[in-house]
């Protein structure tokens, strides 16, 4: 058992050493333009995944202002049937 918390020790240790990975800046792109809307589905599109999730804003580099206004668009081009709520496989 004591040697099994050693282990642990180690391995923490080993994982704080590791150099982390640099994250570049990323800018929302509906605060230099329009903000989204859900008429251009071809521009939703792309904050959605293949099997049609939204993407969330970590992946997505948006704000979060204009990510809760993506999100409300998407659900509404959804609703228009202009979006898929699921993509079929298979």
């Amino acid at each position: 058992m004591a040697n099994n918390k050693k282990n642990r020790r180690e391995r923490t240790d080993t994982l704080s050493q590791r150099p982390r990975s640099i994250m570049r800046p990323r800018f929302c792109v509906f605060c230099k333009e329009s903000p989204p809307s859900y008429k251009e589905w071809e521009a939703l599109s792309r904050f959605t995944t293949d099997r049609g999730k939204i993407v969330g804003r970590s992946r997505s580099g948006i704000c979060s202002k204009h990510q809760r206004v993506l999100t409300h668009e998407i659900k509404r081009a959804r609703h228009l049937a202009l979006l898929p709520f699921v993509v079929k496989t298979g």
